[in-house]
């Protein structure tokens, strides 16, 4: 079976005008998130083998605040077309991946996961209803109804098996 884990990026600070969309950091808040996620991600089955990570410094900081709170020696791989919104270049990206990798996970962005997990999930026990969000540093993982190839990846061939949300942690 393959099960995809996605990571929205967390909040990230627009405090900073003058900073490509690319280089904005976590805010405040975003590392607060990444904090209070770990336990939750750890408790629900995420997977940190192979981890693909957007090139945005907000991206990049989520992982590398996750791996902190972790207190592991997590490895990632940066790939630059993860860094889209479209959630049709990340189905193709999905596409291509080796087969021997069965449970990425992915830190990227919106609106490119909300559709895609909206895209492969099938109806479901979580929810009947489209996620019209995934938030800032909210988690996914989608579970392959068979053990198909990532080449053959398709509309409906997952379940979504858990969604979190940072909000419900907070305190």
């Amino acid at each position: 079976m393959k099960i995809i884990h996605l990571i929205r990026h967390a909040k990230s600070s627009w405090k900073d005008g003058t900073l490509a969309d690319i280089d904005r950091p976590l805010n405040k808040r975003g590392k607060k998130s990444c904090r209070v996620m770990v336990k939750q991600l750890v408790r629900s089955g995420c997977c940190f083998e192979h981890i693909f990570c957007s090139p945005a410094v907000r991206a990049q900081e989520t992982i590398q605040g996750i791996n902190k709170i972790l207190n592991l020696e997590l490895r990632w791989q940066t790939n630059k077309e993860l860094y889209t919104f479209d959630s049709v270049v990340l189905l193709e990206w999905f596409r291509t991946l080796n087969d021997a990798v069965t449970e990425p996970l992915i830190i990227g962005h919106n609106p490119a996961l909300t559709e895609l997990c909206n895209t492969l999930r099938k109806n479901d026990t979580i929810s009947n209803n489209d996620i019209s969000n995934i938030p800032t540093c909210g988690y996914v993982q989608l579970c392959m109804d068979k053990d198909r190839p990532w080449r053959k990846l398709a509309e409906g061939s997952a379940n979504l098996t858990v969604f979190l949300r940072p909000k419900k942690f907070m305190k």
